[in-house]
């Protein structure tokens, strides 16, 4: 099955893979299955970080980063079957749901450009992916993409929600559709910023590999080597968030689980009846064009937008473009 995951999401030229595509892509596949498995595990260890000291660094810089929202906020950890989730909650207690899931490694803190805007009439819960750098922690190394949905029905259920809104950049994009495919599903509405794994594979793996090489050999460098990846606009990063990324690295072992994150089928995509918005940025490495169409094709109560001069980090290079579609689209639907 993973063999086959790797054929499928080969980037293509006009005469199929080429083979540096498929060395890049084979590469990008085996370290990320190696680094998934790194850590070792005993019940009831803090599995994440290799060190009290790399994590008191880290969770401070998330404590600076997360001032970056500007905004009055509340934090609080819910328990659940599968481990504790931190939620960063925001705007009006009496305001329809709208919940946060970060992409890959970024922690709810990358929301700094997007939440005020949203927070102005929802009511916004950030929560932190259980295994990874942050402030949540899943009680093993290894859940399930079913036990993922689990977790997060437990934050749902907690906070008593109901008509629940799902926004989701790239690996929570993903997320965010897997658990709107979930039978009783009580998601409303889903909006994914360039979402992976969801409509196609990655287009350009060379670019992709920095995030990698940022894991396995961390240093300046090679963090300013992935922001010029990723971002068309590395720039209008905050120092205070680059540094808590680069420490997540630094001290962090988080598991990347990306064979767990299987394409999604025609027939699944055409069941999705709720509204979805899809953002894509045309300098995307993950998605392009062929992103929206194949939505368009297949999701019933879709809308898509191609955003301009932006790259996967949308949300950060063109937050007001993106903000102003979100919020539009929250209110028409």
């Amino acid at each position: 099955m993973a063999f086959e995951l790797h054929l499928q999401i080969i980037t293509r030229s006009s005469q199929g893979p080429t083979i540096l595509h498929m060395r890049y892509y084979f590469l990008l596949l085996s370290i990320l299955f190696l680094s998934s498995g790194c850590s070792s595990f005993k019940s009831g260890n803090d599995y994440i970080f290799h060190s009290a000291s790399g994590k008191a660094q880290y969770l401070s810089s998330y404590d600076q980063a997360l001032k970056l929202w500007n905004i009055p906020l509340e934090e609080t950890d819910v328990k659940t079957k599968y481990g504790t989730a931190h939620v960063v909650m925001s705007g009006p207690t009496t305001g329809e749901s709208v919940i946060l899931f970060h992409g890959m490694d970024a922690s709810s803190t990358m929301w700094f450009p997007n939440v005020k805007e949203i927070s102005k009439d929802y009511r916004v819960y950030a929560i932190d992916f259980p295994l990874e750098t942050g402030k949540s922690l899943a009680n093993t190394n290894k859940l399930s993409n079913l036990q993922i949905a689990l977790f997060y029905n437990e934050v749902f259920d907690y906070f008593k929600m109901k008509d629940i809104n799902l926004l989701g950049a790239s690996r929570g994009g993903w997320m965010a559709t897997y658990l709107a495919l979930q039978p009783e599903s009580n998601i409303k509405k889903i909006i994914l910023l360039s979402p992976a794994q969801t409509f196609g594979g990655i287009q350009k793996p060379g670019q992709v590999l920095t995030a990698v090489m940022l894991k396995l050999f961390p240093s300046q460098k090679k963090l300013a080597s992935f922001f010029n990846s990723f971002s068309l606009y590395p720039d209008k990063i905050d120092n205070l968030y680059k540094q808590q990324f680069y420490l997540a690295n630094v001290y962090g072992s988080s598991k990347p689980r990306f064979l767990n994150m299987m394409r999604f089928s025609d027939k699944e995509l055409q069941s999705l009846k709720i509204p979805v918005l899809v953002l894509v940025g045309d300098h995307d490495i993950v998605n392009n064009e062929k992103a929206l169409i194949k939505a368009h094709q297949l999701i019933p109560n879709v809308e898509t937008a191609y955003i301009k001069n932006a790259g996967h980090f949308l949300s950060i290079d063109q937050a007001d473009t993106v903000n102003t579609k979100i919020v539009r689209f929250l209110k028409n639907h």
